[in-house]
């Protein structure tokens, strides 16, 4: 029985140094690789965490300046359509005064063609007076045919 107290005794002294060993060499690089290793991983996590919170803060900056810009595009856009319909209506009342002008112009043009015209028949009017009167004065005159030459002279002059 001695012999069993003896090696367990020794056995658990193994253990004892072969713990102390082991704690030394092997326990300590690993727990240090552990610990290394956790705090990377939460470092890592707490990266990612604040690369996430300033990806949000640059997703509210850009959602803003879009909603800015989209504003601005509808403030240009309302004046370019403000601005062409100001312009359409500029154009169209220089048409219609332009218009008006080249009316008034072709009336008056109407009217100096329509004097001339009614001068021009005038004197081939008297012409023809003066030489149907002298036809007239040449032949015997009668009271018949001058009804009928005053008559056709009334229809003449009353037609135009």
């Amino acid at each position: 029985m001695l012999d069993f107290s003896v090696t367990f005794f020794i056995t658990i002294i193994n253990i004892t140094v072969l713990f102390f060993v082991l704690k030394a060499i092997l326990f300590k690089p690993v727990t240090k690789f552990m610990d290394d290793r956790a705090r990377r991983v939460q470092d890592s996590i707490d990266q990612a965490e604040r690369d996430k919170a300033q990806a949000k803060t640059l997703l509210d900056q850009y959602e803003a300046q879009l909603k800015t810009a989209e504003a601005e595009v509808e403030t240009i856009i309302s004046r370019a359509r403000e601005q062409a319909r100001l312009e359409a209506e500029r154009i169209i009342d220089e048409s219609r005064v332009s218009a008006e002008a080249n009316l008034a112009k072709a009336r008056k043009q109407l009217e100096d063609e329509r004097r001339a015209v009614m001068a021009d028949f005038r004197k081939e009017a008297a012409a023809l007076v003066v030489h149907a009167s002298g036809r007239l004065l040449a032949r015997e005159i009668k009271t018949e045919d001058c009804r009928t030459y005053a008559d056709m002279l009334l229809n003449e002059a009353g037609k135009n």
